[in-house]
């Protein structure tokens, strides 16, 4: 599956990224895909935990910067953080 085919997934949320990684992790523990098959649901797997890491790591920068402004350390703007 080539990227292309992956570009909906920069779309999802992260609930919804975990909720399609979980039915992908279910495809690939059955046994029953053939090899094709299996590597195909391995690197959209890949692609949509990258996605989530990608969330988590954004969150973990907005955490840190609402606790340095929660004391008193600096203000940010968290508009261009979004954008």
């Amino acid at each position: 599956m080539s990227e292309e085919k992956n570009s909906d997934v920069q779309n999802m949320s992260f609930e919804e990224s975990m909720k399609v990684l979980s039915e992908l992790v279910e495809q690939l523990e059955s046994g029953t895909l053939d090899l094709d098959k299996s590597l195909e649901v391995y690197e959209r797997a890949v692609a949509i935990r990258e996605h989530c890491r990608a969330i988590l790591d954004e969150a973990d920068r907005k955490v840190q910067k609402i606790i340095s402004t929660a004391n008193g350390d600096r203000r940010e703007d968290f508009r261009e953080l979004d954008g």
